[in-house]
């Protein structure tokens, strides 16, 4: 009441005459006045309608009020509460009331006009308080009007649901939230209670309650719970399950004992390897530490110290086994250990060990050997190939088509046209190319050796054996290709066992009792002419043909004397990285020179001459002086007219025009063959991308 009292207010006293209660009343804008003797006690109060009621029966205006104030004067406590007063005003109806303190003193006026100032003063307060409530609330919160229409949407609601309030406020709730059921609510007005609901992918637990004033619903409000994150931790806790379920598995079909235990060392887990070992239950010693089941038991201690024990020998049942001990370390905190009890005897282990150690440096071996047959270098693939000769375009299509099978490739060609080149490139686009790549040169391998070399031999085959053995080519080779170089010179006494091997795809080690199988792959080649050998009675007719099933005949270099100009910057470009130097061009002398020469080593032969040319070369252009002797036969040329057959040398500027119109050829050639691509052209011609560039920026060529 103290809150709501008008403090500053008039007194009349029983003699003031009605004219002064009347300027009193007017001046103070109040409905009623208190009545106080002269020593201050309430006699009662004055209110405008005993004023009226004087005037109306003809009183005068000089009276004094003590014949007129009313002495039933309602008095209010001063301490009187909120609600207590509102209480009171519903019981009295009088307007006016007088406030009194503790000793009956007045102390100020209240009236029902400072009640409805105050309720609406405490309803804007409680508003502020709910609002603020509702913004600070961590759950969202839609409230609806009794016509389902949105009355408020507070910030948490927003966010959650991915919407702005002051678009919505007005609509039909259960329009903007399809599936919320706002109307229904009104219609039933019951409590509804953890409704799930999905809008805008937010995942919430709805509540629901009706408003309700006077038995009449007259709202609702709709609180909604985000649970998308509990969505995602109960996916991972199943996901946890699931490997918890797959974990227990694994454990329970090891062949080893496992146990788990905390930082205490009491047991968590334990197998069922472990369970039968033991003879007891899981029951039993879940929380037991392990000490008191496990005899000998150091896992409590690892748990503790976190030093792993790898290994050791611990007597159960006075039986030693080997057991591990490893800590489980968690975020840099030892949580506990797992101990492991192998089942294999002390003496067995011993035995395991020696084999493994036999076995370890067999496999060494092994390694070496393979290392020795495999390619050193990075293996070729056909893109290495550099050619724009038809046929060897031809070719190549063949041996890229042959190496997506699995037959045999017989391999023909002269000694330097680039045989081996064929078998590795056509191992790294067959299926096997993860596989070794081994390979043997028949012709130099001593005979007595070849057969060791071929199929191996067991540990103390013969004297000088190495006393572990040593596979054969074809073992090294299992799961890849054996590249048989030289084939033709193979001894007629082995030709019988690689026939076998071709047909079987098994033999015997030298001096070994076990068939051992391989899968491979074998490509061989040969300069010779087999089908002359076979006539001749020197190579197995029925060999050849068992090789005989893909043949690739590499034609020589003299013809296809168009490859020279690309093989040529092929070698200038793989020396110069070498030897670290920049020699780019050749001279035109030096181009006739080498489209003259009749190449007998093919294009190892060419090879070997650029690179003893830029061996000699001190510019960036190889001169004829820098050839060897053999090429510079025939550097004279007779005449075209006249002469007496006397050999004149060549016009300079004829060589420089021939060089350029092969060097065109080429170019467009090459062009031609890579459907217009640069850079495939580039790879043709056997030189870099932007050496092209030049060379046909030079030539005009577009």
């Amino acid at each position: 009441m103290e809150d709501m009292m008008t403090r500053r207010f008039a007194v009349l006293h029983p003699e003031d005459t009605l004219r002064k209660a009347l300027q009193l009343l007017r001046s103070s804008q109040k409905d009623g006045l208190p009545v106080l003797t002269g020593k201050g006690n309430l006699s009662g109060i004055f209110t405008k309608t005993n004023l009226y009621d004087a005037l109306l029966n003809g009183h005068s205006l000089d009276e004094q009020v003590e014949h007129f104030f009313n002495p039933n004067v309602v008095k209010v406590s001063k301490d009187l509460s909120y609600s207590e007063v509102i209480e009171l005003v519903r019981r009295v109806p009088v307007g006016t009331g007088v406030v009194v303190d503790g000793d009956d003193n007045v102390v100020g006026l209240f009236t029902k006009v400072e009640l409805i100032t105050s309720l609406f003063k405490e309803e804007q307060r409680l508003n502020a308080h709910l609002r603020a409530m509702y913004n600070a609330m961590h759950n969202g919160l839609v409230s609806v009007d009794e016509g389902g229409r949105i009355q408020f949407i507070n910030p948490a609601a927003e966010k959650l649901l991915g919407i702005e309030s002051g678009e919505l406020c007005g609509r039909p709730a259960d329009r903007v939230f399809p599936g919320l059921g706002m109307e229904a609510l009104l219609q039933k007005g019951a409590v509804e209670v953890g409704v799930k609901y999905n809008f805008n992918r937010a995942v919430t637990v709805v509540n629901k309650t009706p408003v309700i004033d006077g038995g009449r619903v007259v709202g609702g409000i709709a609180i909604f719970q985000d649970i998308t994150e509990l969505e995602q931790v109960a996916m991972e806790l199943n996901s946890v399950k699931g490997i918890n379920q797959t974990l227990r598995t694994v454990l329970d079909i090891a062949y080893d004992a496992l146990v788990v235990v905390d930082h205490q060392g009491k047991i968590l887990l334990a197998n069922r390897i472990f369970l039968d070992f033991m003879r007891v239950k899981e029951e039993e010693i879940l929380g037991r530490p392990v000490d008191s089941v496990l005899e000998n038991s150091r896992l409590h201690i690892v748990s503790k110290t976190g030093i792993p024990e790898l290994n050791d020998i611990q007597f159960i049942d006075g039986n030693p086994y080997v057991v591990s001990r490893l800590p489980v370390v968690r975020e840099g905190q030892i949580i506990g250990a797992v101990g492991k009890i192998s089942f294999r005897r002390v003496d067995e282990l011993r035995r395991l060990a020696r084999r493994l150690e036999a076995m370890s440096s067999r496999l060494e071996h092994f390694q070496e050997e393979l290392k020795k047959a495999r390619v050193e270098e990075k293996p070729y693939q056909f893109e290495d190939i550099i050619t724009i000769n038809p046929a060897m375009q031809r070719l190549k299509r063949e041996a890229l088509q042959a190496a997506r099978g699995q037959s045999t490739v017989l391999i023909l060609g002269e000694s330097g046209v680039g045989k081996e080149l064929f078998a590795q490139a056509i191992h790294q686009a067959s299926p096997r190319r993860a596989g070794p790549f081994v390979k043997i040169n028949c012709a130099a391998v001593p005979e007595s050796l070849l057969e060791s070399e071929f199929f191996g031999y067991a540990p103390g085959a013969f004297t000088g054996a190495q006393k572990e053995g040593k596979p054969g080519r074809f073992q090294l080779a299992h799961g890849g290709t054996l590249f048989l170089d030289e084939i033709g010179d193979m001894p007629l006494s082995l030709q019988g066992k690689l026939l076998r091997v071709l047909q079987d795809h098994s033999f015997e080690a030298i001096g070994g009792t076990k068939t051992i199988r391989v899968d491979i792959r074998v490509i061989a080649a040969t300069n010779q002419d087999l089908e002359r050998k076979v006539r001749e009675g020197s190579f197995r007719k029925d060999l050849f043909f068992r090789l005989n099933v893909i043949t690739l005949p590499i034609p020589p270099l003299r013809e296809r004397p168009e490859d020279i100009l690309p093989l040529v910057h092929f070698f200038l470009r793989k020396y110069n990285s070498i030897f670290g130097i920049s020699v780019t061009e050749i001279s035109p002398e030096v181009l006739s020179l080498l489209q003259d020469y009749s190449w007998p080593g093919n294009v190892r032969e060419l090879e070997n001459i650029i690179e003893r040319a830029m061996n000699f070369t001190t510019g960036n252009t190889i001169q004829v002086e820098h050839l060897p002797p053999q090429l510079l036969q025939g550097r004279t040329a007779l005449s075209r007219e006249g002469g007496g057959g006397q050999k004149a040398e060549l016009d300079p500027l004829a060589y420089r025009r021939k060089k350029d119109d092969l060097e065109r050829k080429a170019i467009l050639e090459a062009l031609r063959q890579a459907g217009g691509n640069r850079s495939k052209a580039a790879r043709l011609l056997g030189m870099s991308r932007s050496w092209l560039y030049v060379k046909m920026n030079k030539m005009g060529l577009p």
